[in-house]
């Protein structure tokens, strides 16, 4: 995994995930049909040791992945997010998965995607950081609209989501305009 310091919000610690973070908690939200209906982790079963794996998977590379953890004990750790890095383009693909339900819509996910995008831009070299999402997924098409987000495409028909064709919308940010307006 690539290095990352701990990013810290207002509300939220964005901690280099470690073996700390993996509990039942966390397989639990990767298996609640609710928690990933929008995800390409809906249908899959997960365990400690395929979480575990996962989490291996970003040794040696220079992907990044965090956990979400909130400075109010009694929230501790509500989700995750990922960088995948193309280092030779300088380009990062962020995903965000807010896990604990009581966390979710209390802007979350908003304050820890601004902090990842600042480090990226600003201490990991990046000049684009792009995201995607099926067409359904409102509230993460909320999100990269509120972090300024502009379009970067779209795959028509691409995901069958609910036994219908969806469209994959893609997202990109820039970072000199990012500089310019933080």
């Amino acid at each position: 995994m690539a290095t990352s310091p701990v990013l810290e919000t207002a509300r939220l610690r964005i901690e280099p995930f470690s073996d700390r973070h993996l509990s039942t908690r966390y397989v639990g939200w990767l298996n609640d049909p609710e928690i990933v209906k929008y995800s390409e982790q809906r249908g899959r079963v997960h365990t400690l040791e395929s979480c575990r794996a996962y989490a291996g998977s970003f040794a040696g590379s220079p992907n990044y992945f965090w956990a979400l953890v909130a400075k109010d004990d009694s929230v501790g750790h509500l989700g995750n997010m990922n960088a995948y890095v193309d280092a030779a383009n300088a380009v990062a693909d962020v995903g965000i998965l807010i896990g604990e339900r009581a966390a979710q819509g209390k802007g979350y996910s908003t304050e820890a995607w601004t902090a990842v995008c600042d480090f990226l831009f600003r201490g990991a070299g990046v000049r684009k950081v792009t995201a995607g999402t099926i067409s359904v997924n409102a509230p993460m098409l909320a999100l990269m609209k509120r972090v300024g987000m502009v379009d970067d495409g779209r795959r028509v028909r691409q995901v069958v989501w609910n036994g219908q064709e969806v469209d994959m919308v893609h997202a990109a940010l820039f970072r000199e305009e990012w500089l310019l307006r933080t």
